[in-house]
């Protein structure tokens, strides 16, 4: 079966078990993740849909989230839109559903629509779609780095750092289209304003006593500067009449924003920015151990409430500022802590082949960075594991931080892979040498502790007689008559609770 076929295959066997192509609203996808807008929640089979081969677990936020794992998804979505477009239009009972589906999906969101968890996710939506260039990019600037470090091909690195620096350099253009984009507005306006900040021109310009520089304020800047020119779009279409609005509307958009940018917000962002470098840089000299240990621990929680994208605003302002986030290795020790975690639980359940398959088939995302699977597969559902699977990316994220209270930094020039896909994109302040084996070391760390931890105290009694019932039965019932243990029956295969 060709690559095409097997995803069509995979996307034609996903769409009845979600309610079929007249269930769904919206139909994206993130990293990893399909993410499904529903009209009516219980028409979707989980259990059906969680035995595909493909899908590795599912996720329940403001949308339906199937995970599939990198590149898959990015190519199973266009598959099912597709085949949502060829179906027929829907003809049973559309607004009885949408008046169901409406209220199940107020009930959900009710849960976890705190004003905080909606304005992170906002920050993330922002951010996301520049994912993929990030990692690719990233890894050219590493493979180029590399190059001009051995001193080869002289004539193809300028070419390369060119391709690298390219969409950094204009970064801040695209985060400002997308925050129009994300708060209502005009997304092209968004992306004008932004473009402000990095036009060499601004170098000729005074504020706050000093000469503005072409980037000042990066990602943040953008951001607020589009979400300001978002706010005074709005303002102009109440009060400006139609007949003059396309005029005026987009000149006073970027006119008012823009000005407020030059002379407040790059002066302002800028600041901020290099605060949050130097508070960094000061954190992981002076307490790098602890503050590993705790972002470390720390992470996998936030994987699990989808609050971790809302980081990729700090990383961005690191990796501008220095070259890369030192905070990406650290976190990415979850990881680790996970995927050790997942192996003791393998071996301390011999006789569940439900739970045992599920992290065969998830380890090797696991290694590769991709904790979805193992999280809502394996250690969540189990309770215990998901703790012990913390403090191996608490062990992890400790080592590598002992070494930048040594002075040993690791580094990513990129945000989005980690585990072994990260090793690509790693940097630091000495030899590639030292930073390669440093995250190595602290991945080793996070798998042993993460196994060690999860071996001896991941399961209560209780736990293992629930899921290997098998380890419960060492004193078998004795026979009538002869003294021998009577047999006793092997029970079917318990199943993971997914």
């Amino acid at each position: 079966m060709s690559t095409d076929d097997k995803n069509r295959a995979i996307a034609a066997a996903i769409l009845p078990l979600v309610g079929g192509a007249g269930n769904l609203s919206t139909v994206a996808h993130c990293m990893t993740r399909l993410r499904l807008g529903l009209h009516d929640r219980s028409l979707v089979q989980d259990d059906a849909l969680k035995a595909l081969p493909a899908v590795m677990g599912v996720v329940e936020d403001d949308t339906y989230q199937i995970v599939l794992g990198p590149g898959t998804v990015a190519r199973v979505t266009p598959e099912i839109e597709a085949l949502v477009a060829a179906a027929p239009q829907r003809t049973h009972s559309a607004e009885d559903l949408a008046a169901q589906g409406a209220a199940l999906k107020s009930a959900q969101k009710a849960k976890n629509a705190t004003p905080f968890k909606l304005f992170l996710r906002r920050i993330a939506n922002i951010f996301v779609p520049l994912i993929p260039a990030l990692i690719g990019c990233g890894i050219i600037a590493g493979l180029n780095g590399l190059l001009v470090n051995l001193g080869w091909l002289p004539g193809v690195t300028p070419a390369l750092a060119a391709i690298a620096s390219g969409f950094m350099a204009l970064i801040a253009v695209f985060v400002g289209y997308n925050t129009a984009k994300e708060f209502g507005g005009t997304a092209i306006l968004g992306g004008a304003v932004a473009a402000i900040i990095v036009f060499p021109g601004v170098a000729k310009i005074d504020a706050f006593g000093q000469t503005l520089s072409p980037g000042q304020g990066g990602v943040l800047g953008a951001l607020g500067a589009a979400v300001l020119a978002v706010y005074v779009e709005k303002w102009c279409r109440r009060w400006v009449p139609e007949s003059l609005d396309v005029l005026v509307t987009p000149t006073l958009t970027v006119l008012i924003s823009g000005l407020v940018t030059i002379f407040g917000l790059m002066f302002v962002a800028g600041e901020i920015s290099q605060a949050i470098g130097d508070f960094a840089d000061w954190l992981l000299a002076h307490a790098g151990a602890g503050a590993g240990l705790l972002l470390g621990g720390l992470f996998l929680p936030l994987v699990m409430l989808g609050l971790h994208q809302a980081l990729i605003p700090i990383h961005t302002t690191l990796i501008e500022q220095q070259g890369y986030t030192a905070l990406l290795p650290i976190l990415a020790m979850a990881g680790a802590g996970q995927v050790g975690a997942a192996m003791a639980v393998y071996l301390k359940l011999p006789r569940n082949g439900s739970i045992r398959r599920t992290i065969k088939s998830a380890l090797p995302a696991g290694f590769l960075g991709v904790g979805e699977p193992l999280i809502y597969g394996v250690s969540l559902p189990l309770g215990r594991p998901f703790i012990t699977a913390c403090v191996g990316g608490a062990a992890g994220g400790a080592f590598i931080g002992l070494f930048s209270m040594l002075g040993t930094t690791v580094g990513s020039t990129a945000i989005g892979p980690s585990g072994w896909a990260l090793f690509p994109l790693l940097h630091g302040n000495h030899d590639l040498g030292a930073t390669l084996a440093i995250y190595a070391g602290g991945l080793l760390t996070g798998y042993l502790v993460g196994f060690v931890a999860t071996y001896f105290w991941g399961f209560s009694q209780e736990l293992l007689a629930e899921f290997n019932p098998e380890t419960e039965a060492t004193e078998a019932p004795v026979a009538a008559g002869n003294g021998a243990p009577a047999p006793t029956p092997d029970p079917a295969p318990q199943p993971a609770k997914v």
